[in-house]
């Protein structure tokens, strides 16, 4: 069932998705060549409890896995999401980091990500993050009152391929409220017009994950790779439904 947030909760939830969007501003400056992704992960939690939150991803279990060991997920290169933080994966001068991080607080959730350029990047990297930054941007326009999930996933897919870019396999967005992943499902891709209807006090965590050679995937416990070894980014933000345009609840 999807949940619909009362005022008291939205309220709770913009304070949650404001840390999780004043961190993903203030880590920006710490991603550069030379940098452990360890370091950055150490960053954020700091960022996260000096705000009052706690890190929604560390002890987070699914069946078969140890329970993530990390504040936040950083995702380099091939990586698309879910990347632990390591001492030993130092960033390099052209890599690109997607940082996916939640915030629990006052008992709701916040969740967003962005992809980062380590210094100078590929033309060919520069343009992926922007495709994906923008397809973010037409998932989120499309949530409004009386369209459907699908209107979200079309608006996302249907550009990114256009573009001749690939959706990730398996990968979606989610309802988000009192749990870090509640209903519904939000695919990258599908057909307008078909899915849950949106009603006003829904919150959405739209997050679309593309890959420059393949929808493929390969996955290595906690973490999801392209098949091909082809760069991927990811770019996030919780929203909320309202009467008019959705408020992006995750944004500094």
């Amino acid at each position: 069932m999807i949940s619909i947030k009362n005022s008291k909760e939205i309220a709770k939830m913009r304070e949650s998705n404001r840390i999780v969007g004043l961190l993903l501003h203030k880590l920006r400056k710490y991603v550069v060549p030379g940098v452990t992704t360890w370091e950055l992960n150490k960053i954020a939690e700091e960022i996260i409890y000096s705000e009052g939150g706690k890190p929604a991803f560390k002890g987070y279990t699914v069946p078969g896995l140890a329970p993530f060991p990390a504040a936040v997920c950083a995702s380099v290169n091939s990586c698309i999401v879910h990347g632990i933080p390591s001492k030993s994966t130092v960033l390099s001068e052209g890599d690109i980091i997607g940082v996916d991080v939640g915030v629990y607080k006052d008992g709701y959730y916040g969740d967003a990500a962005r992809t980062y350029m380590v210094g100078e990047i590929s033309e060919e990297a520069e343009a992926l993050l922007d495709v994906t930054q923008e397809a973010l941007e037409l998932g989120i326009n499309a949530a409004k009152v009386g369209n459907r999930i699908g209107d979200i996933s079309s608006a996302i897919g249907n550009f990114a391929t256009a573009k001749g870019y690939f959706i990730a396999d398996n990968l979606t967005g989610h309802g988000i409220g009192k749990k870090l992943h509640e209903d519904p499902m939000i695919p990258n891709f599908g057909i307008a017009g078909k899915g849950p209807r949106l009603r006003k006090g829904m919150t959405l965590a739209i997050e679309p994950m593309i890959n420059i050679g393949t929808n493929c995937v390969q996955v290595d416990g906690w973490e999801y790779y392209t098949l091909d070894g082809s760069l991927s980014a990811h770019f996030e933000n919780t929203i909320l439904i309202t009467d008019g345009e959705p408020e992006i609840l995750s944004i500094y």
